[in-house]
């Protein structure tokens, strides 16, 4: 239900998202419709009377002057101009202009107060309009409304000794005012529709856009949900060419972490249940001999014979070794395990550390009736290790190899080196070790067939690995059933340089 809602506000984030980018562009089309239909509508307008102001003073000046004799404007004519100009636009509004750009006079201008000082006209635009054979799309003064831009039409004239400009206004205050009733009406009922269908259009291909784009999301919470309801195989699939690589890539091998360490838990726990039954074998007897003895011996104790009572004191003694050694053994790999061993390295001499070994265990050889042998291969250099981690290492191997070579067998250690490593074998002609129990034979509390029968819990081989490992470096066995067991590892050479 969780993932349910997440999801679900993630759709409605990018839905609302999507509307208002869907609105956004409503109000952007129709402030750009505005604009450049506005901007198209008045360079038509403007195109199409470019010629205007030329026209007027083609036709109108031709028969009549401007000015009359004491050099004022001839209002008369002016007023005809606007009358004929009206009648075909009344939007249009005229302007006779000096050299200096001062409007002379204009129907649509109030002239009766004479101290009132002359409105001027920006020439530049009307001269770079006038000097343009193409007569460009331009914006002049707006004369009734200062400060604003307005199309126009203007021409030099030269009359009598006067000159100066007719400046045209395409769009007078009158065509302003019908354009603006019309022109808000017009483009919002266009923006309007517009909008609405594209909104329509644009919700449709959002939501399609929203189902495609959350696809892999959907994908990756619907195997999340199998994962947490039990399905430990959900994986995403193709998770490297998803469009979210990342988080599927990252789901998949947390998926990968969970499983393995589940799988170790249940290792762990299998284990544990052979731990308990193995430590409790393995406890229960040597505790079970020592009391019978000791009940013997205190039940007894006036008819047994002196060398009964030895020899039931020695029992004792040796089923207190042994109870001691496995509890060792459990200390040492729980030490081990928990990363509070730390070694101590220094150079030493291998080859003399071997035959330490070998000399400690020549007795118990003997008593075997094993041969045991010690091969070094050229001078050996010194090893940089912790040398009681390597001696507790070699002697767990003494006693696995003594422990499974029959009588008659033979046990070999070999020492060789090469560049940069020193390498120790411990060779056995025991029974071997399966192919398919190789892999297990370092776990803790793994015994095989074979060592079931032998005295033990399995941690001497787990020892060594985790020794091995406290240096860097590892163990490896080969076997072949009947044909005995090597086991190999090594250390690194030390250097003085």
């Amino acid at each position: 239900m969780k993932n349910t809602t997440i999801s679900n506000k993630l759709i409605t984030k990018l839905s609302i998202s999507f509307f208002l980018i869907i609105v956004l562009m409503g109000i952007t089309y129709i402030v750009l419709s505005i604009f450049f239909g506005s901007k198209f509508q008045q360079e038509t307008a403007q195109k199409l009377n470019a010629n205007v102001a030329e026209h007027l003073i083609d036709e109108k000046f031709k028969d009549a002057s401007p000015f009359l004799e004491d050099g004022s404007v001839n209002s008369p004519l002016f007023g005809d101009i606007m009358h004929d100009m009206m009648a075909v636009n009344r939007a249009i509004e005229v302007y006779l202009l000096n050299e200096q750009g001062e409007i002379l006079y204009s129907v649509v201008l109030d002239h009766s107060n004479p101290n009132e000082p002359s409105k001027h006209v920006d020439l530049k635009p009307i001269k770079e309009f006038v000097a343009s054979e193409e007569k460009i799309h331009i914006l002049g003064d707006d004369p009734r409304n200062p400060g604003e831009k307005k199309i126009f039409s203007a021409a030099h004239y030269e009359k009598d000794g006067y000159q100066g400009y007719i400046y045209i206004v395409l769009a007078g205050e009158a065509y302003q005012n019908v354009y603006n009733s019309l022109v808000s009406s017009y483009f919002l009922k266009l923006g309007t529709a517009a909008t609405i269908l594209t909104m329509l259009f644009l919700i449709l291909l959002g939501w399609l856009s929203v189902w495609f784009l959350t696809k892999n999301l959907r994908t990756v919470i619907y195997h999340v949900k199998r994962f947490r309801d039990g399905d430990i195989e959900s994986r995403i699939p193709n998770a490297e060419k998803s469009d979210l690589a990342t988080l599927a890539v990252t789901f998949n091998e947390m998926a990968d972490t969970i499983s393995r360490n589940m799988e170790e838990i249940k290792s762990v726990d299998v284990l544990r249940r052979e731990l308990i039954a193995n430590v409790s074998h393995d406890l229960r007897t040597p505790l079970a001999v020592m009391q019978g003895y000791i009940e013997t011996l205190q039940i007894k104790k006036h008819t047994l014979s002196e060398t009964e009572q030895t020899e039931y004191v020695a029992i004792i003694e040796r089923n207190i070794k042994q109870l001691t050694k496995l509890v060792s053994q459990l200390f040492e790999y729980s030490k081990l395990e928990a990363k509070q061993t730390k070694p101590i390295n220094e150079p030493f001499p291998i080859t003399d550390l071997i035959y330490d070994i070998h000399s400690n265990y020549q007795g118990l050889a003997r008593e075997e009736d094993i041969d045991l042998k010690v091969a070094v291969v050229g001078e050996t250099p010194l090893v940089f290790a912790d040398i009681s981690l390597v001696e507790r290492a070699i002697q767990n191997l003494m006693d696995n190899a003594i422990k499974f070579t029959p009588s008659n067998g033979v046990i070999e250690i070999i020492v060789a080196h090469d560049a940069k490593n020193v390498v120790v074998k411990i060779k056995d002609t025991g029974p071997g070790v399966a192919k398919e129990d190789q892999k297990y034979i370092f776990e803790r509390f793994r015994q095989n067939e074979t060592s079931q029968k032998k005295k033990g819990i399995g941690l001497g081989l787990a020892i060594v690995k985790k020794i091995m490992e406290l240096h860097g470096t590892n163990i490896t066995i080969t076997s072949v059933p009947n044909e005995g067991s090597t086991f190999e590892f090594y250390l690194p050479a030390y250097s003085l340089k």
